[in-house]
Order: C-alpha cells, then structure tokens, then sequence
C-alpha cells in the first residue's frame, strides 16, 4: 500500500514484490517492449528505456528476458499483441482505484478484473470518474544515507527540473513533472545519489487522499489491491487510501 507518506509502508511493498517476483519481470518487460517500439531499443538515445534497464537490473530481470523485451519491441522476435486498457472504481471506505491493464486478450482480462472486484464488494467505475481526482506525475524515493541532506537534494533535483521535495522521515519523496523524471534520476545518479529504482515511477498521484483510520477496512482494501496485482495483464493499481503508521505496521503483519 502506498499513502501520501510513501515511506510508511513500502517495507510491506517490498515484501510482497519479493513474493511476486515473476509478475513483476512480466511487468517491466511489456513496459521495456512498448517503451522500445515507441522510441527504439538504443538506452543512448532512450532515456526512458535507460531507466526500465535500471529498474530490471535493480530486481535482478534476466539478461534473456530483457533481451527478449527489447527484440520484441524492435521486431526481431514477434511482439505479443497487446492492448492498454483503465478500469476504475471504489474500495471499502470510499478509497478510489484506477487499474491499468496491458493484455492481449481484453475480454478475458475485463472478466477477470471484474470478478475480482465482486469478490470485493465493489464494481466498475464510470470512465473518469475516479481518474479524474488523480494527476500523472513521476516520484522518485531516496533512501536518507550519510551525506545525503535535504539541502543537497534541493540544488540538485530542483536544479534538474523536480517540483518538490519532502522528508518522510525514513526517507526523501521528490515530485516531478512527468517529462522530466528521467533527467532528474540521471542527475541524482551523477551526483552519487542512491534512490529506490524499484519503486520509483511515472504514474498516477492523487490530488485527494481518503484517509483510513479503521484497520479491518484498511487491511480490505489492502487485500482488494494485492488481488488486482497478481492478476498477470494487470499493469499498475493506483489508490488513494492514506493511512496512520500504526495502521500502516498492521498491514504489515498480516
């Protein structure tokens, strides 16, 4: 679960991407595939495919499946037909959701997903309807290490073109506009600054939190999430549930 502290609980992200870890080889290899038969298989010259090879090498993707992502994305090996759908609706305590799915077979992907929501209690959205209160933005998480300082962030990413940066406690959330994501990472790199690759992302961020001070709906919704991501066409869910720490180690635990 991600709240409007990411740092709160990304220990229990991190814990169950371990326990997913070919979904998430399947993810990031439809993204390297789109992402090279938009802009080319070159890392030097695609600053977004540069960074997918540094989330893959982050989670240890192998070579062959990597290379597998990007022939297919050049064309050297047949590319699945894949279509990029948005699903939307509402969790227990009115929490929104937006899910994307990559698949190549859209009419089973929609069964799937929806019976995962009726499983739930919940059913589709109106188009836009949830999307609409969230905003694409790139995030970047960094670690707080010896050295680095909220200061040295500032005249680095702001310098690079990030719009804010805030101190979570366990570590720094820099916002970005979307098309600056990439520059900002590769400055941080130069700079020697280590960020979290995995959990670093362009997505969606909300514009309002629904703040969650109930457990047993909280660890429903978590629930509800975790059953939408191991769904294999299932590409991002984005939420807005906004959580205490305490509920936070509670979802943690169970």
């Amino acid at each position: 679960m991600s709240g409007h502290n990411k740092w709160s609980t990304i220990k229990h992200k991190k814990g169950a991407a371990d326990a997913k870890r070919g979904k998430i080889f399947s993810k990031i290899a439809k993204e390297i595939t789109i992402v090279v038969k938009a802009s080319g298989g070159n890392p030097d010259n695609n600053p977004t495919l540069r960074t997918l090879l540094e989330k893959a090498k982050s989670v240890n993707m192998p070579n062959d499946n990597i290379t597998r992502a990007i022939k297919k994305g050049t064309g050297e090996l047949a590319p699945d037909v894949l279509e990029e759908i948005t699903y939307e609706g509402y969790a227990q305590g009115g929490v929104g959701l937006v899910i994307n799915v990559s698949t190549s077979n859209k009419n089973r992907a929609a069964a799937e997903i929806r019976s995962v929501f009726k499983k739930n209690g919940s059913e589709f959205a109106t188009p836009g309807s949830v999307s609409r209160n969230f905003e694409r933005k790139g995030t970047i998480l960094i670690p707080k290490a010896d050295g680095v300082t909220e200061d040295k962030l500032m005249e680095i990413a702001l310098e690079a073109g990030a719009e804010d940066i805030v101190d979570d406690g366990d570590g720094f959330t820099v916002s970005t506009p979307p098309k600056e994501f990439y520059a900002i990472c590769q400055a941080l790199t130069d700079a020697g600054i280590n960020y979290d690759q995995e959990n670093s992302e362009v997505g969606l961020v909300p514009l309002m939190y629904s703040h969650v001070t109930d457990p047993a709906v909280a660890k429903a919704v978590n629930r509800f999430v975790n059953a939408l991501e191991e769904n294999e066409d299932v590409q991002d869910v984005y939420h807005n549930m906004e959580v205490d720490d305490s509920i936070a180690d509670q979802i943690e635990e169970e």
